[in-house]
């Protein structure tokens, strides 16, 4: 992830020695997250994705948008560990920008970051829709499942571009019209709008309208079909814990567009510190795998029941077990 290799060995310089104090703290940083936060965010990721499939029936909208999350996450969990300890920071020959290992993880973590941010962005309208129109299935279990097919979809067709990018620079010099398209800037450009300030507005916007409908009483405040309250919190902590760790990493791509649509170099001690930044933004965007199953694990009421059910039935071991039938029956109840 990280390396001096645009300085001289035998280079001594306080460049020099500012790049190498970074690279210690990435290294810190990189191996609290592999030893810490990767085992962690693997597992309940998985268990996320695990006890909610097990548990269909009893799945709400809101959980649905929270295992297309947790699978986003698990994509992360994948690309993480190749990118913290790739060849970028153990020098190793094959780790090249042009190379496919490298563009393979960058479209999977593209692909991953747009997954999140829009089952956000969802989550917060549809929240709004079952606020205000409850009972209207708007929002309901069935539809949230193909609009998730349709996230995962689009973020496949967003993450093109960069593809393009990338082939475009093996194949330039055998297609003249590639040579137009080499500009990381713009994919960066396109990635910066796509995937954070449209999703941006719209959750500001979801938020203005939640807000307003909780500060009106009215009658269908006591509809029993309305989804648990705890589910508000739940929502507005998982929006400002996605936007918190993410925000870094897209700020990373507005400069890199900025410096490179207005032509300007960076001199070598302000590269040193614009990596170092950005290394750090994607260490942050990597513990949103991380913090996401654990905010959900602790701020969901109905996930510790799932989780007995399904451990009962582990236990268990038969289909027709006494005890499966009335974790069911208190489940759904």
């Amino acid at each position: 992830m990280w390396s001096c290799m645009f300085y001289n060995e035998t280079d001594h310089s306080v460049d020099h020695q500012l790049c190498q104090d970074f690279g210690l703290v990435l290294s810190v940083f990189s191996l609290i997250y592999l030893i810490v936060c990767f085992p962690v965010g693997l597992c309940y990721n998985a268990l996320l994705v695990v006890v909610n499939l097990y548990n269909k029936v009893s799945m709400t909208m809101p959980d649905v948008y929270f295992v297309n999350m947790a699978i986003a996450g698990l994509v992360l969990n994948i690309v993480a560990p190749i990118e913290l300890l790739g060849p970028s920071y153990t020098r190793w020959p094959i780790w090249d920008y042009n190379n496919e290992i490298y563009i393979t993880l960058l479209i999977l973590f593209n692909i991953s970051s747009l997954v999140i941010m829009y089952s956000t962005t969802l989550l917060s309208l549809d929240y709004y829709i079952e606020r205000a129109l409850p009972r209207t299935y708007m929002s309901s279990v069935y539809n949230t499942k193909h609009v998730c097919g349709f996230i995962w979809g689009g973020a496949v067709l967003t993450s093109f571009s960069s593809l393009l990018f990338y082939v475009c620079n093996h194949v330039s010099t055998k297609i003249i019209e590639c040579s137009k398209m080499q500009n990381k800037e713009a994919a960066d450009a396109i990635m910066m709008f796509i995937g954070y300030v449209v999703p941006a507005i719209a959750v500001l916007y979801a938020l203005v309208l939640i807000l307003r409908i909780r500060k009106e009483s009215t009658p269908l405040d006591q509809d029993s079909g309305r989804l648990d309250p705890s589910i508000h919190r739940l929502l507005l902590t998982s929006v400002c814990v996605q936007f918190a760790l993410w925000t870094p990493y897209y700020m990373t791509l507005l400069v890199h567009t900025l410096s490179g649509a207005q032509g300007r170099y960076l001199s070598r001690p302000q590269i040193t510190v614009y990596y170092f930044v950005r290394c750090l933004a994607e260490l942050l965007a990597f513990s949103s795998s991380f913090a996401m199953p654990l905010t959900y694990r602790h701020m969901n009421k109905n996930f510790p029941h799932k989780l007995q059910r399904l451990l009962a039935k582990l236990r268990c071991g038969r289909p027709g077990c006494s005890h499966e039938r009335s974790a069911v029956q208190q489940v759904v109840a």
